[in-house]
């Protein structure tokens, strides 16, 4: 229970990623606040998970892709008694789409929701780590979009890559305070939001194409962020940690390139 005594803040922990996160924190100790948008019909189930760990769990609705919005949500953590020595910084929007048709709106609200909102509710929790003391973590949930090129996705890619900058930027500046600031970059993770997206067939024959053969799981994702939230990393911040099975080198596999033969042609 390597986590035990610690609170963590999840943002978008309702499904997916984030509840992956926020499930993986309880079961190594720590007591987690959630938080989802307003009306989410996942965070009571959320909770009744981490509650049978034995965790403590406060639920928070709120809409953090504005700065009203996350102040609230901060606040009203606080006013749960407990302090924020952990932060998932999970908010994210992204619309797939056509860039020379993409909607101006659509950009700016990816933008928005993907990387402003990131620091907003970063510069706050880390407020209030600075001003008690004690040092705390902050895990900023980014994306191997953010190094790749992926087609139809340039708003994404763009939010997700200057999230990455500003996390070493706030990890310089957090040091002295002993505030650890990393990122971790899923690669295609099997989320309710896929499979939305996905048919089941495409999902388990894209997922058989990557180097690992098949998506990744929420929870692997937790994984990594326990660990980047643990004494153990104390050594570590202003880093990225891609958790993707491969996928960011999925065509740079030699079958790919070379024939059987090993004869060039």
């Amino acid at each position: 229970m390597k986590l035990s005594g610690k609170t963590a803040l999840v943002t978008g922990a309702g499904r997916g990623i984030g509840k992956g996160c926020a499930l993986q924190l309880a079961r190594h100790g720590a007591d987690v606040i959630i938080n989802d948008r307003p009306g989410s019909p996942d965070l009571e189930a959320t909770a009744t998970e981490i509650r049978s760990l034995g965790r403590t769990c406060v639920m928070i609705e709120g809409d953090i892709f504005s700065r009203d919005g996350c102040e609230r949500l901060v606040e009203k953590s606080l006013e749960s008694g407990r302090r924020i020595d952990i932060l998932i910084s999970n908010p994210a929007y992204s619309r797939r789409g056509v860039f020379l048709d993409y909607d101006p709106t659509e950009f700016e609200r990816t933008i928005n929701g993907t990387l402003i909102s990131g620091f907003h509710i970063s510069q706050l929790v880390a407020r209030q780590m600075v001003g008690r003391g004690g040092g705390g973590k902050i895990v900023f949930i980014s994306s191997v979009q953010a190094e790749m090129p992926i087609s139809l996705c340039a708003a994404y890619g763009a939010a997700k890559a200057g999230l990455n900058h500003m996390m070493r930027s706030i990890a310089v500046e957090l040091a002295p305070h002993r505030i650890n600031v990393n990122a971790i970059e899923p690669g295609w993770i099997d989320t309710p939001g896929e499979r939305l997206a996905f048919s089941e067939e495409t999902i388990a024959s894209e997922g058989q194409q990557l180097p690992w053969g098949r998506l990744g799981l929420p929870d692997e994702i937790g994984n990594a962020a326990a660990f980047l939230v643990s004494d153990e990393a104390d050594y570590i911040t202003a880093t990225v940690l891609p958790v993707d099975g491969g996928f960011r080198f999925k065509d740079c596999r030699a079958e790919k390139i070379i024939p059987p033969s090993g004869v060039r042609r």
